[in-house]
């Protein structure tokens, strides 16, 4: 059965956070599971909520706007996970608490206008580039200060920290080193942005010795992907 299925993923995942909290000396309760929940259907999501999973992941607009609509009698808060282009941001800021993936200045304009119209507060993390590959976004760490104060200044945002996703073929810890200096850089300048968001099902482990307080979590949760079918 489905849920005895995703149950059983997070169960796992869960001992696999209480796991490496305990193996740094962190509480449990400072590490967020996000659900990355692209490409499955509704049924899976409203699962995971009677599961407990308040914090849902998603990376295509189309899909998780449709996703947000149908799933609005429940209590979750959404995360706008993948790549963001101007030109979706009026539907995304209609459904996302948190945008995760704000790594240029054109786009905090865009995300704050929007907000500012639509009379909503919307958080942003910045997402840090941990290598050079242009395709996976992401700013460079030496331009995340700037956009950090950008976001801090605009109207109807508020900034949470940072976000990255770990270079494929690269050691997972050593990117996630580079990732708490950045972090931790930002901090100083607005300590209550507190959010990092780093470690998935691959590396959570690593992301969680050197300071993530969230993990995104989709396939060791719920699974090999299926193409989505609406």
């Amino acid at each position: 059965m489905r849920r005895d299925e995703i149950a059983a993923g997070f169960a796992e995942i869960d001992a696999r956070i209480a796991t490496a909290c305990h193996a740094v000396g962190r509480d449990r309760g400072e590490v967020t599971l996000i659900a990355v929940t692209k490409t499955r259907p509704v049924e899976d999501v409203r699962i995971l909520a009677e599961l407990g999973v308040r914090h849902i992941g998603e990376n295509r607009d189309q899909e998780a706007a449709a996703k947000a609509r149908e799933l609005a009698d429940l209590s979750l808060t959404w995360h706008f996970v993948g790549q963001l282009q101007t030109n979706k941001v009026r539907s995304v800021v209609g459904y996302a608490e948190v945008i995760q993936s704000v790594d240029r200045l054109r786009l905090v304009e865009a995300i704050s206008k929007e907000a500012v119209r639509q009379g909503r507060r919307v958080g942003c993390l910045v997402q840090v580039a941990l290598d050079d590959d242009p395709a996976r976004g992401g700013a460079r760490p030496a331009d995340v200060l700037e956009i950090a104060d950008e976001v801090a200044l605009a109207e109807g945002l508020w900034l949470g920290g940072v976000m990255a996703v770990a270079p494929l073929g690269e050691e997972p810890a050593k990117a996630f080193a580079r990732l708490r200096d950045v972090a931790m850089r930002l901090q100083e300048q607005h300590p209550r942005a507190t959010m990092v968001s780093a470690g998935m099902s691959e590396d959570l482990t690593e992301a969680i010795a050197y300071g993530a307080t969230h993990v995104r979590v989709g396939t060791a949760l719920l699974g090999r992907r299926k193409p989505f079918v609406r």
